[in-house]
């Protein structure tokens, strides 16, 4: 209010004075021009334009200064209320919205990506809590995804997320074609592994988009949006900490409410949310769909290496809730992986728990004439299976 009220005496007298200066300015002209023909002229006039000038001058600089205490001092009086209105606007966008924050549009490729129209679902990893101790669900991350491509007909984009260790990591997350065709449709979510510390799965596996993208335009399976989180540093094999903590792979809450806030994705939950993993990155996602069932309904390990007894102590500590649906899958010359694949299933058979109740299934068929075009062959039926499982539990 300081400032504004300020504002119009200081525009006048700059004016003023602009007004003073040009007039001395035009009669100091005239008596330099009198003085070349040898004319007397009168001083006065341009004196006292001067003078006014001056005066203008100082007034503008003491009303500037004045409006800016005048700001300086609304700022110090108004920061805790304005800082007061933003939380209470956050907080009813909150309770309106069911999030606490959004991205930018969904259709504009490089532009940030606003939250999806809310659904009404819990997020299953919350865990359950008495009506005394409430404990919140993990806010969403507000995060802008850029547009970085439009690969297998989709589009590609990019943003940091805080990990589980609240450090901020790339993740890449591909929209299929149908996502901007039917922008009232909302879309299951795979969730892939890499295998690289500080890379995302898409880098190892570059052709992963247009195996999805093949898979659904031969109606072989659902469209699914594919998120790809940057793996974590530490180790030059990421995946090799299933077996100590797998639950550091599986739970990762800000993933997930950050992907469901932006996106027009179904609700978190093993009904639409599954896991894929390919070569080195398998593990992870058989220890993702084996230790949390009750957040992802299905999970499809490409071309891995397991380690047994790792993952069915894994499946045993499994939550009750829910059954594990695995799918193992290897080309037909991997005799290797093939092998892997099948003393996972048997030890997983012998276990207890969730790994006993699992679902494994181990596809042996994929053959071709290059290690490419069977990787892309593999990454078709993960798709598929993927789609469909996720299909029946919904």
């Amino acid at each position: 209010m300081v400032r504004s009220l300020l504002l119009v005496p200081l525009l006048a007298v700059a004016g003023g004075g602009v007004w003073l200066a040009r007039g001395a300015l035009v009669r100091w002209r005239d008596l330099r021009v009198a003085e070349t023909y040898e004319l007397s002229g009168d001083q006065w006039p341009m004196l006292v334009r001067a003078a006014g000038a001056m005066v203008c001058g100082i007034c503008v600089t003491v009303l500037t200064l004045l409006t800016a205490l005048g700001a300086f001092g609304s700022l110090d009086g108004g920061v805790a209320g304005r800082t007061g209105s933003a939380a209470d606007r956050f907080e009813g966008s909150e309770a309106g919205n069911g999030f606490g924050g959004s991205g930018g549009g969904a259709d504009g490729p490089g532009a940030g990506r606003p939250a999806a129209p809310p659904v009404e679902a819990v997020d299953a990893a919350a865990p359950s809590t008495t009506a005394s101790t409430p404990t919140p669900s993990p806010l969403p991350v507000v995060s802008r995804f850029d547009s970085v491509g439009h690969p297998g007909g989709g589009e590609l984009l990019q943003s940091a997320v805080p990990g589980p260790d609240g450090h901020p990591r790339n993740v890449r997350v591909w929209l299929p074609a149908q996502y901007a065709k039917d922008p009232n449709a909302r879309f299951p979510v795979v969730v892939m592994h890499a295998a690289t510390p500080r890379k995302t799965a898409d880098t190892e596996v570059p052709d992963v988009f247009e195996g999805l993208a093949s898979a659904v335009q031969s109606a072989k399976s659902k469209p699914f949006i594919l998120v790809a989180p940057e793996a974590p540093n530490g180790t030059a094999h990421p995946c090799e900490l299933v077996a100590a903590a797998p639950m550091a792979v599986a739970d990762d809450a800000a993933l997930r409410t950050t992907i469901a806030a932006t996106f027009r994705t179904l609700p978190p939950g093993p009904a639409a949310w599954g896991t894929l993993g390919v070569g080195d990155g398998a593990p992870c996602a058989a220890a993702a769909g084996l230790a949390r069932p009750d957040l992802y309904g299905a999970a499809a390990a490409v071309s891995g290496r397991y380690d047994p007894a790792a993952l069915a102590r894994t499946g045993a500590e499994a939550p009750a809730a829910g059954t594990p649906r695995l799918l193992l899958a290897a080309g037909k010359a991997d005799t290797a992986g093939l092998d892997a694949a099948r003393k996972l299933q048997s030890a997983l058979r012998g276990g207890t728990g969730a790994a006993a109740r699992a679902e494994v299934r181990i596809s042996d068929n994929a053959t071709d004439y290059s290690a490419d075009r069977i990787r892309l062959r593999l990454v078709r039926q993960a798709a598929q299976y993927l789609g469909e499982t996720l299909g029946k539990a919904s």
